[in-house]
């Protein structure tokens, strides 16, 4: 009886605290409308045709002579230019080499005679993209947006920015982030705050927050990012657009952030943001370089084969809950792959209510020292002194980077074989289900977009995304259309390890069937 008792407590009280988190969020969502409400903008709306051309059919008609490189390069150049005065998402550009670049690209395919080899040895020639300022390019910032690493400039290319020039993409701008990548809003002390192209009340996420808004308006043909915490899919959920984190341990790493090495233990990836889903697989064997012969990518999917599986909500009540567009989005794919596959299991993966937690305790073990590279290894930062600084404005951090220092400093750790343990039963869980053909449809978010600064009210929304860095599996986002506000709304796909292929299987047939990105304006 008393066990009985607890229980309908327990109960009681969970969905006491669910009820008035809700109420918490409407309060939060009406507050920074009312601060908010004069300021929105919309970038201007597209004119040019090459900018809704997925970066694909660009290089095969630069390939084919039916348009120039020059001409592809000025078009996202020119636009770029026009939407950084209302988004600020790049940072530093190379428009002027760019152009000479094109220019090369034109006169190289002028002089070639055989061209049919170029679509495998360089399936991207012409094609300009952009990548974030903590992705290594030589002769371009590398500030992870410290003020003290200002000055900071690459002597050499991250490996998978090498691997992309090497395809003949050309190079034209680096975009915002937050300091040294970890924050779900891309702003800092050294560059500001990037706006959402949708609405620019809104966030863009983190820390590629710069990448999806500059894709979404159409700055360039595609991207290339990194992902430790959700930091592709996020920021490519945020602002409509496709974003693919691969399986774990797949990209080289050595000059994404501060690594040195090309396969770190680590629950980072490299990965494309783009519009269209047609490029996610050219872009991917771009990426992954020597390890492509791990993926099968060009497996024929037959999607009929598919074992579709959903969960609904991550489980964790300190997280918001999940509105009821975004359900209604994640239940109209299932919907659709039930009535192809003819069948769709809801599962709740057991741990997932615990993923914030877990992901916190998996960066303790990443090779990265936080308090020190926070001041560009000048000296530990320490959580109380900053605190005080920031408190006297003498701090050169951002609120967002103290509070990392207080949860390094002063917050209790959680219990390592507590984590280890829950991780491995979520992998063999989770590995049980999706082996062979088996996909899961996962919420992107609580919501869509928040307004500025609401992220900090709202902390462990993160988790939905954070939980496949946990378990190395690829997940896809992506983008379904937007809701009543007009802001962007997805799902995530995710597959077992080296089943890449059906994560982006599924994205080209959700793009087909409901429609994929829309444009901003």
């Amino acid at each position: 009886m008393f066990e009985m008792s607890k229980g309908i407590i327990k109960i009681f009280l969970k969905c006491l605290i669910i009820r008035l988190h809700v109420i918490f969020d409407i309060l939060v969502d009406f507050i920074y409308g009312l601060f908010y409400r004069y300021s929105l903008q919309k970038v201007p709306p597209i004119k040019n045709r090459l900018l809704i051309t997925s970066a694909s059919e660009l290089a095969e008609e630069i390939r084919k002579k039916k348009i120039s490189s020059l001409e592809v390069v000025t078009a996202f150049i020119e636009r770029a230019k026009e939407i950084n005065e209302i988004i600020n998402a790049v940072v530093e550009d190379r428009y002027s080499e760019a152009l000479e670049e094109a220019k090369e690209v034109d006169k190289f395919l002028q002089e070639l005679k055989n061209v049919d080899t170029l679509k495998e040895k360089k399936p991207f020639l012409g094609v300009p993209f952009t990548t974030k300022e903590s992705n290594e390019a030589e002769g371009m910032l590398h500030t992870m947006g410290l003020i003290s690493r200002r000055n900071f400039r690459s002597q050499e290319d991250a490996t998978v920015i090498r691997f992309m020039k090497d395809a003949g993409g050309i190079l034209i701008a680096k975009t915002n982030i937050p300091e040294l990548n970890l924050w779900t809003e891309s702003r800092n002390n050294l560059y500001g705050q990037t706006c959402n192209p949708y609405n620019t009340t809104r966030n863009v996420g983190g820390s590629s927050g710069g990448e999806a808004a500059v894709i979404a308006a159409c700055g360039a043909a595609f991207s290339i990012a990194s992902d430790i915490g959700g930091s592709i899919r996020m920021p490519a959920f945020f602002n409509g657009v496709f974003g693919f984190k691969p399986t774990g341990d797949l990209t080289p790493l050595k000059g994404v952030g501060l690594r040195q090495k090309n396969r770190p233990n680590s629950m980072a990836e490299a990965g494309p943001i783009c519009k269209k889903a047609e490029d996610l697989v050219p872009l991917l064997k771009v990426l992954v370089g020597e390890n492509l012969h791990l993926l099968d990518i060009d497996a024929v999917v037959d999607l009929k084969d598919l074992n579709i599986f959903y969960q609904e909500s991550s489980g964790d009540i300190r997280a918001s809950k999940v509105n009821s567009e975004m359900k209604a989005v994640l239940l109209k794919a299932v919907q659709y792959f039930k009535e192809m596959t003819g069948s769709a299991t809801k599962i709740k993966i057991p741990g997932s209510q615990y993923s914030y937690r877990l992901w916190r305790f998996w960066m303790t073990q990443e090779d990265l020292d936080f308090k020190l590279s926070i001041t560009n290894g000048k000296y530990r930062a320490n959580a109380v002194t900053e605190v005080f600084k920031f408190l006297t404005k003498k701090s050169e951090l951002t609120l967002a980077a103290i509070l990392k220092l207080i949860d390094e400093d002063l917050l209790p750790k959680e219990d390592a074989k507590w984590a280890m343990n829950v991780t491995e039963n979520m992998k063999l869980f989770l590995k049980d289900k999706l082996e062979g053909n088996g996909i899961l449809f996962y919420p992107s978010s609580p919501f869509p977009a928040g307004y500025h600064y609401t992220a900090y009210l709202r902390p462990f929304n993160f988790g939905y995304w954070c939980i496949f860095n946990v378990l190395k599996f690829p997940v896809c986002q992506v983008p379904l259309g937007v809701d009543k506000n007009g802001l962007p709304i997805g799902v995530q796909v995710v597959a077992a390890p080296f089943n890449d292929r059906l994560c982006l299987a599924v994205a080209r047939e959700l793009e087909r069937v409901f429609g994929g990105w829309v444009p901003p304006a």
